[in-house]
C-alpha cells in the first residue's frame, strides 16, 4: 500500500501530480471510496461529512473527477456481511480519508475491521486528509485544539514508521506551531512531521518523500521508548 498523507487536501499542482503518479493512472480512470466517519464527534458533523462526500469543502479531495466515487461508512461496516464491503475495498483504486478527531477515527478504523485489512491492499492507495493522515503513525500526539494541554499520546495504525501534525503555522490551528510540534516530537518515539496545507508526505514502495509548495519540518524522535496508553 502506498500513502499520499496530506494536511487539507491536494490544494495544488505538485499535490496533484503526485496522486496521479501513486495511482498510476489519470483519476479519470480510477476508483475511490471515501472516508468521513472522523468528523462525526465534532458539532459540524453532519454538515461537513455532507460537504466532504459532495466536494464543498476547503479541502479538494471527492471533486477531483474520479471515475467513480463511494463512501464507506466504517461505523456501518460491523453490521454488513464482511464479504460484501472487504470486496469493495480490494477492488477500489484509492482509499480517501477525511479528518476530524484522530482518536475517534483510530477507534473506527479497528472496530469496523479495515485496520486489519489494509496492510494486505498492495495495489490501493491511501490518501489523507488531516486525522485522517495522522492515523495512520504507529503513536500520535492530540491536544484537541487548546495548545496549553499535555498531548493525549495515542498508539496508531502502525502503517507508517513516523508521526505528523497538519496545518503547520497555520493562523486557525494553534495546537500546531512549529514549537508545538517539535514539543510532540520529543514525546514520541518515531520522527515526526509537520507540513503546511501545502504539504503532503508520500510514501512510495516504502520511500517516504515530502510533496511542497509550502513548509514543513520533520524533528527527531525521541531516543527512548514512550508508554502508550
Amino acid at each position: 500500500m502506498n500513502f499520499l498523507l496530506t494536511s487539507a487536501g491536494i490544494k495544488n499542482p505538485s499535490l496533484h501530480a503526485a496522486l496521479v503518479d501513486l495511482l498510476g493512472k489519470p483519476i479519470a480512470e480510477a476508483h475511490a471510496l471515501c472516508i468521513p466517519t472522523a468528523i462525526y464527534p465534532f458539532s459540524v458533523g453532519p454538515s461537513m461529512a455532507y460537504r466532504f462526500i459532495s466536494g464543498t469543502t476547503a479541502n479538494p479531495m471527492c471533486e477531483l473527477g474520479w471515475k467513480s466515487l463511494g463512501v464507506l461508512e466504517l461505523t456501518a461496516l460491523p453490521s454488513i456481511d464482511k464479504e460484501i464491503w472487504t470486496t469493495a475495498v480490494q477492488e477500489t483504486d484509492a482509499l480517501l480519508v477525511f479528518g476530524g478527531d484522530v482518536v475517534y477515527l483510530t477507534r473506527w478504523m479497528r472496530e469496523s475491521g479495515l485496520a486489519e485489512l489494509l496492510p494486505s491492499l498492495r495495489d490501493t492507495l491511501y490518501v489523507g486528509i488531516s486525522a485522517g493522515s495522522m492515523v495512520t503513525a504507529p503513536v500520535f500526539g492530540e491536544t484537541y485544539d487548546d495548545p496549553t494541554t499535555p498531548f493525549v499520546i495515542q498508539t496508531g495504525l502502525g502503517l507508517v514508521d513516523f508521526a505528523l501534525l497538519p496545518h503547520l503555522d497555520h493562523e486557525h490551528h494553534p495546537e500546531s506551531t512549529t514549537a508545538n510540534v517539535e514539543r510532540m516530537a520529543a514525546e514520541v518515539s518515531v520522527p515526526t512531521y509537520g507540513i503546511d496545507d501545502q504539504t503532503a508526505i508520500q510514501v512510495k514502495d516504502g520511500r517516504i518523500d515530502v510533496i511542497s509548495e509550502g513548509q514543513w519540518q520533520c524533528f527527531p524522535s525521541k531516543p527512548t521508548s514512550t508508554a502508550m496508553r
